[in-house]
């Protein structure tokens, strides 16, 4: 069937404006199905669709009008004077001022808000609206359920079909370690990555520089690209503007040195500014982390060169300062040690922890009036590099370490030996952080690709949850603010995000307090046996120093009696041992000679004897 539709209309009415107007609905055609054509379709049983896991979206266009916006601003230092008054002038103030008190509109407007605001003002006094009367019930009992946790995205860029049942990396074709996270301060829909590879000399022909910004409602491609002029190692968003990220870079063959730089997402994916070579990091800047400042603009980093810099983004050029981590205290670079971790505490200003490769956390104060004062202590315990370095959020003097096969806590209070400690796992350990909400409960990762969370109130020898993430080894941790979502990142670019149960990001009732209580027991522990081993290092100095008094109080040789008495025990040796050979050559003679005799006495019917003296004077001429 085909249908036609015919508009007719005169010339004279072309042109002219459209008149439209409502009119009901009329149906046109009605084609009724034909039974007949059934027979040429198939059932199709089961049905397979593909579905996209992004929301869905409607889409509208509209033509509008052009608005012009102008800003305007309006610089007010004082108001409410008339146009014929000068504010400037004191005497034209006070008249006027004296002439509305004495009006009677201003009288009685006063009264009326006095008494209104003397109501306020008694209400305030009588009833504090921000008052907590249940502040020891802060936490309702959780629901006792077990420990568990949930994979709920996946971030990566969907490359084709097959990517969908895969799990989602780097979206580059030389895969890349998501070596650090930082989750947006403002809100957790956004996670920023830094992908480098931390492989000796591997071939960087065709690796991406490029680290990503992704967003989680829509993780098929990253929101934004940055684009260094080397891999990033470390990248941090400024808790004061979140537009604003500070990243350290790694130069393998491409170039001598690594640099500091730092981006602004309203400006695109390039760096706004980078430091000069000449004084930058010499190595990998492993740490990069925002200080708290009145700009907003200062930061610092760490590198395995054994340099700790500070910077000033406003002025990358060099940095406002330097610390050489030189554990004997000279200052010197060559003995420094270098630094894989870095650790603030917005609460601490002045202090700050690094982790360094030699498994020692060195604790520094930036104010110390000379360099070899900011090393302030030392701490050892780890078999090789400090992976990991956090302080407790609710106990500051407490901070964890995550390096070799286990993870550490520590009390500043104890120097020699941490106050707890986890077993040593069949893999390495390469990430941990604590639960920014709970005091007991902390996280790792494992080469093996193995979660792990702790809560030492709960059990103490094993972790309360493993779960196996992916097949690849994790390098990376990060948990969200709320405590519940934590990220992970592997070495082929994977960044699993999962979301824990509510008993590991809900605080428990009394927990602080049992938290505390056992931390103040291990440090006092600790610091009993630190005093019991010191006091037997003491003794056994003691012991070692009254040994070499008495060998002091012998006589002294002089070197004639010295060598004297050597030549006389020489000769006494090479004596013995021609005696010694001189009675090994005449026991056989002897037996000989003893059987001859033995023969001729059973001959003639007598015994013979060889006489002992003779044998003697025999060996002493065959000694001479």
């Amino acid at each position: 069937m085909e249908i036609i539709y015919v508009y007719t209309r005169k010339r004279s009415e072309f042109g002219r404006p459209c008149s439209f107007s409502d009119r009901p609905a009329k149906v046109s055609v009605d084609i009724p199905p034909d039974p007949g054509m059934a027979s040429g379709f198939v059932l199709r049983n089961p049905v397979d669709s593909s579905v996209q896991h992004t929301s869905d979206m409607s889409e509208h266009e509209v033509n509008t009008e052009r608005v012009e916006v102008e800003s305007r601003g309006v610089n007010h230092v004082e108001g409410g004077w008339p146009k014929d008054i000068n504010p400037q002038e004191v005497e034209q103030t006070i008249r006027f001022r004296k002439k509305v008190e004495k009006d009677e509109n201003y009288i009685n407007t006063i009264a009326h808000l006095g008494a209104l605001m003397e109501h306020c003002v008694k209400q305030n006094n009588a009833i504090n609206v921000y008052e907590e009367y249940f502040g020891e019930e802060e936490v309702a009992e959780v629901e006792d359920e077990p420990p568990s946790a949930k994979t709920i995205n996946v971030i990566s860029k969907l490359t084709s079909f097959f990517d969908v049942l895969l799990p989602k990396r780097d979206p580059n074709v030389t895969k890349r370690t998501a070596t650090h996270l930082s989750w947006h301060p403002n809100t957790c829909k956004k996670l920023a990555v830094a992908y480098s590879s931390l492989e000796f000399q591997q071939n960087m022909k065709e690796m991406s520089f490029d680290s990503y910004i992704w967003d989680l409602e829509n993780p098929n491609k990253p929101e934004l690209v940055l684009k260094p002029s080397s891999p990033l190692v470390s990248l941090e968003y400024n808790p004061k503007d979140s537009h604003v990220l500070v990243g350290g870079c790694y130069n393998g063959q491409m170039a001598p040195f690594p640099s500091q730089a730092y981006w602004d997402t309203r400006k695109g994916g390039l760096p706004v500014e980078m430091s000069t070579v000449e004084f930058s990091h010499r190595d990998p800047v492993y740490g990069a982390i925002w200080l708290q400042s009145k700009t907003g603009t200062e930061c610092f980093s760490a590198s395995t060169d054994g340099q700790v810099l500070w910077w000033d983004i406003r002025k990358l050029s060099e940095p406002t300062d330097t610390l050489v981590l030189d554990i004997t205290r000279k200052g010197l670079l060559e003995n420094a040690l270098g630094a894989v971790t870095l650790e603030f505490e917005p609460t601490m200003p002045t202090k700050f922890m690094v982790g360094t490769e030699q498994g020692i956390v060195i604790a520094c104060n930036r104010k110390a009036k000379t360099p070899s004062e900011k090393i302030t202590s030392t701490y050892s315990g780890h078999h090789g590099p400090v992976c990991a370095l956090a302080r407790n959020p609710f106990y500051p003097k407490i901070f964890l370490t995550v390096g070799d096969w286990t993870a550490r806590i520590w009390s500043e209070e104890t120097k020699e030996s941490s106050i707890m400690w986890t077993k040593y796992h069949l893999s390495y350990l390469t990430d941990g952080c604590w639960s920014t909400v709970r005091p007991a409960v902390f996280f790792t990762t494992r080469s093996d690709g193995t979660l792990d969370v702790w809560d030492f109130l709960f059990k103490q020898n094993d972790p309360s949850l493993s779960l196996k993430v992916c097949d690849e080894p994790l390098s990376s941790l990060r948990l969200q603010d709320n405590g519940c979502v934590v990220g992970c990142g592997s070495k082929l670019g994977t960044v699993t995000l999962l979301e824990i149960s509510s008993g590991f990001c809900t605080l428990q009732r009394n927990e602080k307090n049992l938290v505390n209580a056992m931390f103040e027991r291990e440090t006092k522990r600790e610091k009993i046996l630190e005093a019991r081993h010191r006091e037997m290092r003491l003794k056994e100095r003691a012991r070692s120093e009254g040994q070499e008094m008495e060998v002091e109080e012998m006589p002294v040789e002089s070197p004639h009696d010295v060598l004297e008495r050597t030549r006389r025990e020489f000769f006494e040796v090479i004596e013995a041992e021609l005696q010694r050979r001189a009675r090994a050559e005449t026991q056989p003679l002897h037996g000989k000679l003893k059987d001859h005799a033995g023969e001729e006495a059973a001959a003639q019917g007598e015994e013979t004897q060889l006489p002992k003296d003779r044998e003697e004077e025999e060996e002493e001429k065959d000694a001479a």
